[in-house]
């Protein structure tokens, strides 16, 4: 991340932020915790298919896929698109 320009590590830290309080599919946010690391391998590929101008549905499925390959829980596909725009929110609003 030391190549980033300032706005790429701003939408880098909101992925991250959104990831965790958002997303957060195997429910270890209760509300309590201070900031958490969490999900943080998931943030450069995330950030990069956003940046790249993929739409939320693109996100959705890698965010689904995650949830079902590398954790091994069911996703919500549903729950997964509502952060997915989220993160292409932040894009157009941080990046443009």
């Amino acid at each position: 991340m030391n190549q980033l320009n300032a706005k790429q590590k701003e939408f880098y830290r909101e992925v991250a932020r959104i990831l965790w309080e958002k997303w957060d599919p195997i429910g270890v946010n209760d509300g309590d915790n201070e900031w958490d690391d969490e999900y943080d391998s998931y943030v450069p590929h995330i950030s990069r298919l956003a940046i790249e101008g993929n739409d939320a549905m693109r996100i959705a499925n890698s965010l689904s896929s995650s949830i079902e390959q590398n954790i091994g829980l069911p996703a919500s596909k549903e729950h997964d698109l509502k952060v997915a725009q989220l993160i292409v929110n932040a894009k157009e609003s941080i990046l443009g």
